[in-house]
């Protein structure tokens, strides 16, 4: 028996899995990783590099693969760049891997999909 896919448009599929290869380097996972970790607020390209030890050219490359599938926005504050990690497409990203095991074959409860750690008393 073959199971099909949900009501995912094939054009979709090809979208994501252009996201996932562009996230598909170690030094791009990091990058999403500090945007994620800098949210809402974002983080200034030069600190982005220091903080991951990625050479300006090199972080250029990275930071725009990641801009042009969608998975961060860019915004000009003067002479600096500040990146910022796009959750809602990243949210997209995530409820396209798990709608399959969490609608119909329920293989993962939705209550475990929610990653937020505790607080920490203060």
């Amino acid at each position: 028996m073959i199971l099909s896919v949900s009501s995912t448009p094939p054009d979709s599929a090809a979208r994501f899995a252009d996201m996932f290869a562009a996230m598909g380097t170690e030094p791009r996972l990091q990058i999403v990783r500090l945007l994620l970790a800098a949210h809402p607020k974002g983080i200034i390209a030069g600190d982005v590099g220091t903080e991951l030890g990625i050479p300006p050219s090199t972080l250029s490359h990275h930071l725009e693969r990641l801009k042009r599938e969608g998975l961060i926005t860019v915004t000009r504050e003067g002479t600096f760049l500040r990146y910022a990690a796009n959750s809602a497409v990243l949210s997209e990203l995530l409820e396209f891997l798990f709608a399959e095991c969490c609608t119909r074959t329920c293989a993962i409860s939705p209550a475990e999909l929610t990653f937020v750690k505790p607080e920490r008393p203060t």
